[in-house]
């Protein structure tokens, strides 16, 4: 194990998955963190992970225990770590809360038993989470987009994201279990709706690199998940057809029920459409800002 300055601290972004057509594909890295600081090293040999959740009981499986796990027995002779644990990212609200734990517990592994590829990684993050979406926006940063090839491994691409673009989320208190929004999906898509997402998520790629509105704001467009969760996601369909001249367009993020709202200018309006929006639902709702974490951040 290499030698550390306690305390030493893991961080890793939230992320909003699909961007609207891009189901299970698309992911971007976002400014809110789940912190895991290594208080200290104990040398017994056993390679254990005890963690410590300061913000108190998550209330589910212990991402960050399964991520450090997931690559086998630690090498005999190995220290154990204990863990505190802080977290910015709402449970079970749509941003990633549980990549980002198993990322963490990946990369506190790493810090036991060495550096691993970014592939193997991501790969085993993915088995754990079902989909590389939001593992692969909070392992490298940014914008990803994830295709896994015929023999299982995971290829992934990075695009860039305009800097002038603010990401706006709003997060609704109401209770979504990611099992129960993935429920509400189609066992099978009909062809023009397979068509149209292709399409759009074509543009979506384009638009990342080109910064043109027009495009981003066609290219949200969806077919594939967002009609079937409109009925589970309070405002949905209201901030889907939102028309501003500060909003670029809208999305659910991942299974939701956070709705991320990207505007080309004046954040802080849009943050002020989001809450009369959800006034109007009837639902507390908490809205902010949030950076982009690129590669490097924190």
């Amino acid at each position: 194990m290499q030698r550390l300055r306690l305390p030493h601290a893991v961080i890793v972004p939230a992320s909003i998955a699909n961007l609207g057509p891009g189901l299970d594909t698309l992911g971007l890295a976002v400014g809110l963190y789940l912190r895991a600081t290594i208080t200290r090293v104990v040398a017994d040999g056993r390679g254990r992970l005890i963690c410590r959740f300061v913000d108190g009981p998550i209330g589910g499986p212990n991402r960050i225990a399964q991520g450090f796990e997931a690559l086998g027995r630690a090498a005999p002779g190995r220290p154990s770590l204990e863990v505190d644990v802080q977290s910015d990212i709402p449970l079970r609200g749509g941003l990633g809360s549980s990549a980002a734990a198993t990322i963490a517990g990946l990369r506190l592994r790493e810090l036991v038993d060495g550096r691993r590829p970014g592939a193997d990684i991501l790969a085993a993050a993915s088995k754990i989470e079902g989909h590389p979406d939001n593992a692969a926006a909070a392992l490298h940063g940014g914008v990803t987009s994830c295709c896994t090839r015929q023999d299982g491994s995971i290829a992934v691409a990075t695009w860039p994201w305009p800097k002038r673009w603010r990401v706006v989320v709003a997060t609704p208190k109401v209770e979504l279990k990611t099992s129960v929004s993935r429920r509400a999906l189609p066992k099978k898509l009909p062809l023009g709706d397979a068509i149209f997402n292709m399409q759009h998520l074509g543009l979506m790629l384009s638009a990342l690199q080109t910064g043109r509105v027009d495009d981003m704001r066609e290219a949200l467009r969806d077919r594939a998940h967002q009609p079937y969760r409109e009925p589970l996601v309070p405002g949905l369909r209201r901030l889907l057809a939102l028309r501003h001249p500060d909003v670029i367009g809208a999305c659910l993020s991942g299974a939701g029920p956070t709705v991320a709202v990207f505007a080309s200018r004046n954040a802080g309006g849009v943050e002020d459409l989001l809450r009369r929006a959800y006034a109007r639902e009837r639902v507390p709702c908490a809205v902010r800002t949030v950076t982009v974490h690129r590669e490097g951040d924190a």
